[in-house]
């Protein structure tokens, strides 16, 4: 059975490759420079600095192939090979998501190509990291999803145990259960909720001491139900609405997209 909390047992990960949608491009989580950091960046700061301490600096590479709005086929045809080809010692793998919002959509199906990229992954990495889905009962619109995307985070964790896959569990994360880990639009993580799937992905690839990711978050005044509402009609004019028009025009956010770290690089 794959276990949650993977630790490498022969030294430091020295090259890492991130494959997936928004959520693994950083989406909601700006840097100075106004480009998305994420949580697979901070993660590979992580890894870095673990490197660093087992090998000389300079020494760990990273690449993040993931662009936003990718449904998986996408992913599995244009980032899987380019993945098998760095042939790093870790890729997360994480998608699906996208495809479990379409209306009609079979989590089942989903499953069943997620589990082929899989097997075809562990052919040519070291390790491959996947990601659950959220539990998403307290977000408005999604939380009427969360039947399907309990159904495809089961199949995630079975294709985990089946292939040997470390697993980050985001279902079970109480901390992005907080609205204060998303960003305005409700669809991606904020800076923090970035930063609390890192520190995850850490403990689950045995980076000790990178700190809690369910540390609580501090107490906050409660809103009144005056102020809820007319944050609920601000949200859905900015990106509710815009976000229909896309899928009813069938484009995508990252039609015009390119990874942002396409090889493997000192970082």
């Amino acid at each position: 059975m794959a276990d949650d909390a993977h630790t490498d047992s022969e030294g430091a990960i020295g090259s890492y490759t991130a494959v997936g949608d928004s959520f693994t491009e950083g989406v909601g989580d700006p840097g100075p420079d106004g480009a998305w950091i994420g949580w697979a960046d901070r993660l590979a700061v992580l890894l870095a600095e673990r490197s660093a301490r087992a090998a000389p600096p300079g020494g760990f590479r990273y690449a993040n192939l993931a662009v936003r709005g990718k449904l998986l086929d996408q992913i599995v045809a244009e980032q899987v090979p380019r993945a098998r080809e760095l042939a790093p010692d870790l890729v997360t793998f994480c998608a699906g998501g996208n495809d479990i919002l379409r209306p009609g959509s079979d989590p089942d199906a989903i499953a069943d190509r997620f589990e082929a990229a899989v097997a075809d992954l562990g052919s040519a990495v070291g390790t491959v990291l996947v990601c659950t889905g959220f539990d998403t009962r307290g977000v408005p619109v999604l939380r009427h999803l969360r039947g399907k995307i309990a159904t495809y985070t089961a199949h995630v964790r079975a294709i985990a145990d089946r292939h040997g896959c470390p697993v980050l569990d985001l279902w079970s994360l109480r901390s992005v259960q907080d609205r204060r880990a998303w960003s305005a639009d409700r669809l991606h993580l904020s800076s923090e909720g970035h930063t609390r799937v890192a520190l995850r992905a850490a403990q689950v690839l045995g980076l000790d001491g990178a700190g809690d990711p369910d540390q609580p978050w501090p107490l906050q005044p409660q809103r009144l139900p005056s102020q809820v509402r007319r944050d609920n009609i601000v949200w859905a004019r900015e990106y509710l609405v815009p976000w229909i028009g896309r899928r009813l025009r069938g484009a995508s956010s990252g039609d015009e997209v390119t990874a942002k770290r396409p090889d493997l690089l000192p970082l």
